[in-house]
């Protein structure tokens, strides 16, 4: 079997934007064990959540916002099914797609096999974000039954405490199975720009590490959060990040 011919940019640009991806999910896990960022600052905001849900009778709205995340992540989810559908026709058209993209300005032409390779990055990138968005479903899905079983406002502190903790991870774990297929998406519209040229690839994935930095540790958004949570005297610096999730 004849390997495919890769230019040595192509080969750098490939590995570039692998090494971005990885290499920030680590990064980004590592700072969320030290400093706040949104993930963090979120998860405590969901362990309060829990907290207070346990201490009133009627839990219609708790239900009412869970189903919310369940319609997103079951939009992103499906959405992910169609790009497949959709790059999997591209996969079949592919003299006919290289022809479209050759005519753009500054698009560099390529042959079938590497033209191919794109086209299959992207399908793994998406195959990446269903599982993500998928597994995130379930998770919300679990959540759901968690407050519908929650115990009554006269059991023990102790045990309201615990059961308001777990809840809380499952609903952290869920949210951060979410965010990877968000990022997922992110770097999937990165990865559109090989089709016109390997250094146009490069500069994308080192914006799209630019901008996911920036709204995960330097967002306004965050600061907000912070903001509200030190006006009623908490911290969402207070509970450990949920981490690498499983």
């Amino acid at each position: 079997m004849n390997l495919p011919e890769m230019t040595l940019v192509d080969s750098v640009a490939l590995v570039w934007f692998l090494g971005c991806w990885v290499g920030y999910t680590i990064i980004s896990d590592y700072r969320a064990r030290r400093f706040n960022n949104l993930m963090r600052a979120m998860n405590a905001y969901r362990t309060q959540w829990m907290q207070k849900l346990l201490d009133r009778d009627m839990r219609m709205v708790d239900a009412n916002i869970v189903g919310n995340l369940l319609r997103s992540a079951t939009f992103f989810a499906s959405t992910s099914i169609f790009i497949l559908a959709g790059l999997i026709a591209i996969l079949g058209a592919a003299d006919v797609g290289a022809a479209v993209i050759e005519s753009m300005p500054f698009a560099e032409s390529t042959s079938r096999q590497l033209w191919e390779i794109k086209v299959l990055l992207l399908m793994t990138i998406f195959i990446y974000a269903f599982f993500k968005f998928a597994w995130s479903l379930m998770q919300y899905n679990h959540w759901s039954i968690m407050i519908g079983a929650a115990p009554e406002i006269s059991s023990s502190a102790e045990a309201k405490d615990t059961y308001a903790k777990m809840a809380a991870r499952i609903g952290n774990l869920a949210a951060s199975h979410f965010n990877r297929g968000m990022r997922a998406y992110y770097f999937g519209l990165a990865a559109l720009t090989w089709f016109i040229h390997p250094w146009l690839f490069m500069v994308a994935t080192t914006w799209v590490v630019g901008v996911l930095y920036r709204r995960e540790f330097r967002s306004r958004i965050l600061r907000a959060v912070e903001v509200i949570a030190e006006s009623f005297g908490e911290s969402t610096n207070g509970l450990p990040c949920s981490g690498k999730p499983r």
